[in-house]
Order: C-alpha cells, then sequence, then structure tokens
C-alpha cells in the first residue's frame, strides 16, 4: 500500500471522519431495448403511458425510439438505490403490453438501418435539436452501433470529505479546485485499472452475426447465428461495439480539469472534413447540428466522465467550467443478463470500493506510453480477459493479469474494511472475496457464464437472450408495485406529458436555425 494511501485511510478512520463514507451517493442509469416476444426490436412508438421521454426524469430513451433508459435517483444507500431501478423496472412492465426488455448489452437482432427508429422528442426547439444531434449520430457512427446498451453508474463523494483530504494534500487552489483535481486523478486511476471491472463484470462475450452489417471481423462461430470469442469479456466495450475514426485523435488530456474541457470545446468547434463533405441539411431538413469532430461534447464516447449537474438550458462543459467537477459517471459496466436489472448490490458494493481506491491512491499524470498502455489493457482484456496467463503491461514491462488483480485486490481489502466500519456491516470485504474467486476461476466471471449457459441450453445469443429476458419479465410482473407507488408513477408519467406540452405551447418563438446556431455559440463563448 502506498504511503499516501494508508495516510488517507487512516484519516478517514477517525472516529470524526468515519461517518463522512456512508453520505457518498450513488445513480444508475440503466438502458435497454425494447423487443417482440419473438426477439425482435420493437417498432412501436415510446410508450404513452411511461411519459414524456422530453420530461420524465425517471424514464426516458437513450437513441432509438426502442431504446429504454432508466434513471434512479443518487441515494447514498445503493441498496436503495438499486430498489428504486427495480420499481422502474416493475412500472414499466406493467404497461409494456406483450413487450419485453431485452436482458443483455449487445442488441436483439436488428432489422435495416433504415428501420430503426430514432427516439422522438417532439415538436419544441430542444425536441428537435435531440432528435438531429441523433440523425447526426445516424450518419456518423450508424444506428446499429447506437443500438447498445449499458449501465452506467454515477458516483460522488460527499462533499465534506474533500477538506479532510486536503488537510494531507500539499495543493494552492481553493476547495472546490482540490475536489475537482482530486476526481481528475480519480479518472486517471480509472484509466489505468478499469481492465480489472472488465474481467470481472464483462457480460458480452457474443453476439448476433447480423450485428456486424458483414464488416470484417476476427470472430468465431458459435452457430449460425451467433458470433463470439472464446475468452472475451466484453465485446460491448471493443472495438466492434464502440468505436469512431473522428475520434481516434480525441484524447482528453485527464491532466487537469481544464486540459480537458479544452479538449472537448475544440473537438465541438473544429470541423471534421468527412463530415463536412456530408453538409448539415439534406433537401432542407437538418440531418447533424454541425459538422464539427463532436456535434456535442456528450458525443465523446469513454468509459468515464467527469459530470456536475447542470441548469436549464446550461451545457455539461459550462457546467464543470463553472462550478468544478461534482461525481463520476463509469460508463463501461455490461449489462449482467443474470441479474433482472443487470447489476447487483454484490456488484455495486466492490465498485464502490474501486472507486474510492481510485479516489484515494496516488495518481501521477498519465505519461505517453501510459496512457498507451492503458488502452491496450482495457482492450486486451474485453476481447481475452479469460486467456490462460493472459499479460497486461506495467511501468514497461509484462504482468500476470491474474498476480495485478489479486494484488490490486490486496489493496482494496482496507477500503472493504472502512466502508464496512462505516456502515457497520461486512458486505464490502464478502463482495471482495467473490470478486478474488472469479480471479482465481474465470469460470465464474459473467462472461464465462454467459458462454457456459449458451452452451449448456444448446442455443445462440438470441435464444438465449430472450429466455433470460423472459425469466426477469415472470420476475417483474409476479411483483406488482403497490397501488400507492403504481399511482405515483403514473402521476409522474402524467406530469411530464403535461410538461412538454406545456413547453411546446409556451416556449419562446425561436426558428430551429437560430435556436441551433444560439446552442453552438454558447460553447463557443466559454470562458475558462
Amino acid at each position: 500500500m502506498s504511503e499516501l494511501l494508508n495516510r488517507r485511510l487512516t484519516l478517514l478512520g477517525e472516529h470524526s471522519n468515519l461517518s463522512l463514507l456512508e453520505k457518498c451517493l450513488h445513480g444508475i442509469e440503466r438502458e435497454c431495448l425494447r423487443v417482440t416476444g419473438e426477439g425482435r426490436l420493437a417498432q412501436t412508438p415510446h410508450p404513452e403511458a411511461l411519459g414524456a421521454a422530453l420530461t420524465n426524469e425517471q424514464i426516458t430513451t437513450d437513441y432509438s425510439e426502442s431504446l429504454l433508459e432508466f434513471i434512479t435517483p443518487a441515494l447514498s444507500n445503493p441498496a436503495d438505490t438499486l430498489d428504486s431501478l427495480d420499481k422502474i423496472h416493475r412500472f414499466a412492465y406493467s404497461k409494456l403490453g406483450s413487450e419485453y426488455i431485452w436482458s443483455p448489452s449487445m442488441p436483439c437482432p436488428l432489422p435495416a438501418e433504415a428501420d430503426i427508429p430514432i427516439a422522438y422528442y417532439g415538436t419544441s426547439n430542444i425536441g428537435k435539436l435531440k432528435y438531429v444531434y441523433r440523425q447526426g449520430l445516424a450518419l456518423r457512427y450508424g444506428k446499429t452501433m447506437q443500438c447498445i446498451a449499458g449501465i452506467h453508474y454515477n458516483f460522488s463523494l460527499p462533499e465534506a470529505i474533500w477538506p479532510v483530504l486536503r488537510q494531507d494534500a500539499n495543493f494552492d487552489g481553493d476547495d472546490r479546485d482540490f475536489q475537482s483535481e482530486s476526481y481528475i486523478g480519480l479518472i486517471r486511476n480509472f484509466r489505468r485499472y478499469s481492465w480489472l471491472l472488465m474481467y470481472l463484470f464483462g457480460a458480452s462475450p457474443a453476439l448476433d452475426a447480423s450485428f456486424l452489417r458483414g464488416r470484417s471481423h476476427q470472430l468465431e462461430q458459435f452457430d449460425a447465428e451467433t458470433l463470439y470469442l472464446p475468452y472475451a469479456t466484453s465485446l460491448r466495450m471493443s472495438d466492434l461495439g464502440y468505436q469512431s475514426n473522428a475520434q481516434a485523435d480525441l484524447t482528453p488530456c485527464y491532466n487537469d480539469l481544464l486540459t480537458y474541457t479544452d479538449s472537448l470545446r475544440r473537438a465541438v468547434a473544429t470541423p471534421y472534413a468527412p463530415y463536412v463533405e456530408i453538409g448539415t441539411h439534406k433537401d432542407g431538413e437538418w440531418i447533424q447540428l454541425n459538422t464539427n469532430v463532436l456535434q456535442i461534447e456528450n458525443e465523446y464516447y469513454s468509459t468515464i466522465r467527469p459530470k456536475r449537474v447542470t441548469y436549464s438550458g446550461e451545457r455539461p462543459i459550462q457546467a464543470l467550467v463553472a462550478r468544478g467537477v461534482q461525481y463520476v459517471e463509469v460508463r463501461c459496466l455490461d449489462i449482467n443478463p443474470f441479474l433482472p436489472v443487470g447489476i447487483d448490490l454484490q456488484q455495486s458494493r466492490f465498485i464502490d470500493a474501486f472507486i474510492l481506491y481510485c479516489a484515494l491512491h496516488d495518481s501521477p499524470q498519465l505519461a505517453n506510453n501510459e496512457c498507451g498502455n492503458a488502452s491496450s489493457n482495457f482492450l486486451t482484456v474485453v476481447k481475452e480477459g479469460r486467456r490462460p496467463g493472459l499479460q497486461l503491461s506495467r511501468n514497461d514491462t509484462t504482468v500476470d493479469l491474474k498476480a495485478w488483480a489479486n494484488e490490486m485486490l490486496d489493496t482494496i481489502r482496507p477500503i472493504c474494511e472502512l466502508l464496512d466500519a462505516s456502515h457497520g456491516t461486512n458486505e464490502h470485504i464478502k463482495s471482495l472475496e467473490v470478486q478474488r474467486a472469479k480471479v482465481a476461476d474465470a469460470s465464474l466471471t459473467p462472461s464465462a457464464q454467459v458462454l457456459a449457459a449458451m452452451t449448456e441450453h444448446k442455443e445462440g445469443f438470441t435464444a438465449f437472450s430472450l429466455r433470460q429476458s423472459q425469466v426477469h419479465a415472470e420476475d417483474f410482473r409476479s411483483r406488482p408495485l403497490s397501488a400507492e407507488e403504481q399511482s405515483r408513477f403514473e402521476t409522474t408519467a402524467r406530469d411530464s406529458l403535461a410538461a412538454q406540452a406545456e413547453l411546446e405551447q409556451t416556449e419562446e418563438k425561436v426558428d430551429f436555425d437560430t435556436f441551433v446556431g444560439a446552442y453552438q455559440a454558447s460553447i463557443l463563448a466559454i470562458s475558462n
């Protein structure tokens, strides 16, 4: 254990500080496709009974009209966060009729690109902007890639913890700057070590063959309709999933918040020749918001993001520049198809400890070769993380994945002990030991279990995924919400429909071209 980590754990273990760890906040966003009883993409509109996707804060859509997104509030107890997510699923199933929520991250067999419906958000200018942005994503990356689903895990340390940690830091700025710098340090460590999460929790070793749309690949044939890699953990996070030539040279520097926001600001203001050639209009209609490397900052694909809750009309970079980093959004987690909501409390406990490890451990700035090694290690693990004897790169040499993983788990253990002392449980240590067992025996990982289940049942990816979706649907439908809870969700849905209608009727009458121009100008006007 490093000297810095040891000092910080001692500091947080003091009686006056121990309760701070109970005040970390957890929020989860789960994306999930709506599918038919045959396991095909639902072509129906977003169910009105779920409310307006534009204005319902708990149930919205992501890229496609068929891609639901469930959003929990940020709560101090992850068990409450997961309970909130469970209730959203149960409410959704009360309104989905014969449709199912697809259980894994990789999509069901998809129709032709033209037949994948883009999410619709109504006739307000902001609703139109969200739609045009998604049209741009289709032009740039194709609709198929946008149908991949995942778990986003939002985590924040309590504001009161930063002055405590600052006591042990040689830092000249104010508390807000220390907090932001600490979160950026967390992100640097996350980049170094997130390969471990992919080994432990990756759950997408196979996919429907039609997903590739005839592209060349190096996958193996599982059956006539399924492709896979025998040692893969997460094809979702490989170059078969999220990928972008335009973003290949965009690696925001995580040395400090300023350089991070500057790199994204340049990307949303710098034309990219292939997009310029396409243009922003076709036949007089908008087809993308602009021709820059990124249309908006959220287009940047990353495994983790620094975040700040935005005010109405405020852009993410504006919020970060104005008020600093408030929390991180972990974006690399696969949906576990064996779990009803795709994640469970045991996993959440370990992720908390892992994020705290990244936050409290030494985090020097990333050297040039270290950036490359971090990316290489991550991609190696998502494609062949369970390969026996797999070697990763560390400090200009190679190291056995299992040896490095066990070293990290040894270092994370005192953090689990501290969390358990704070919460009065032993659940974090128990979760750590479950992860240690996966390191010792790769067959215990979700990715291995997916392939084992497919083999046992003699079924391909689609049949396995539909079967799991049906199992979870039966579970949710067998546990209807109480009348009070059901009424609360229905009221929220009705209120969101009314809010969208009011927005469309009362918003300032500005033509859409002017609205987009003002939106683009807002990012250019930011001053650090």
